[in-house]
């Protein structure tokens, strides 16, 4: 399946810290690729992979589930972290819950998450009839490129589709009965006005993890897609510091 133009991958190596940077529901790497960028600017060893049925069809994403996406990340995990000394693991909204996982999953050797609008959980009654609807139904109108700031698109699916979604409520059940397993630093962004993530989204987070350095920082003047508004360069530029201060304890003994 042919990938959207500006839907690519990013992938750039660097020094000994690894960022893994995961996007969003329907979206790709495009809503990233200005923080993957950065990232790699400084140095660091970047990978930001397009997701199974991300950038293509929205009926190609109806193929998929949450178990072929959270693969997907994992090896880009596996393989950052056989040649870096530590890693840091961001994500949009999906991304998010797909970063908590892996912080989950793998323990000591994620070194801190950095979550923007991450979504875990959502208020839309309609979620409640995924699971009949999705056999009749193939998809929804999209939720994509809820930006505040004009002129700015993000490249994701106008199409919202109702297989892939139900199947993203079951990645959602995986992850928050183990939040407790996140032990790891946090720095989470969250826009008080994002029209698609509720804000109990992330007070759920910070009320199951177990970590104890986790910072909350506000984008006021951004919607959901935070890393393509006004707030992107705040966002590159606290991750960074995070990335560097984090990093430091994270690595492992050569």
């Amino acid at each position: 399946m042919p990938v959207l133009p500006g839907a690519e991958p990013f992938s750039a190596d660097g020094g000994e810290i690894g960022v893994l940077l995961c996007h969003g529901f329907t979206g790709c790497p495009q809503s990233l690729r200005p923080w993957a960028e950065a990232m790699a600017d400084a140095g660091h060893t970047v990978r930001l992979p397009l997701l199974p049925g991300h950038g293509t069809t929205w009926q190609d994403m109806n193929r998929t589930t949450w178990r072929d996406w959270y693969a997907c990340v994992e090896d880009a995990f596996r393989e950052l972290s056989s040649r870096c000394e530590a890693v840091v693991i961001g994500g949009l909204s999906m991304g998010g819950a797909l970063a908590l996982r892996l912080a989950e999953q793998h323990g000591t050797a994620v070194s801190g998450l950095v979550l923007v609008n991450p979504a875990v959980k959502a208020e839309d009654p309609r979620l409640k009839l995924l699971p009949v609807v999705r056999f009749v139904l193939p998809s929804l109108p999209g939720i994509a490129s809820d930006i505040k700031r004009p002129g700015v698109t993000e490249l994701a699916y106008d199409r919202s589709p109702l297989r892939a979604a139900y199947s993203l409520t079951q990645l959602w059940k995986a992850v928050v009965p183990d939040l407790a397993a996140v032990h790891q630093p946090v720095l989470i962004f969250r826009s008080p006005e994002d029209h698609v993530v509720p804000a109990s989204s992330t007070a759920l987070i910070r009320k199951r993890i177990s970590s104890t350095d986790v910072t909350e920082v506000l984008c006021s003047d951004s919607y959901h897609v935070a890393t393509l508004d006004n707030d992107a360069e705040r966002i590159i530029k606290e991750s960074q510091a995070f990335v560097d201060r984090v990093a430091v304890h994270g690595r492992s003994p050569r």
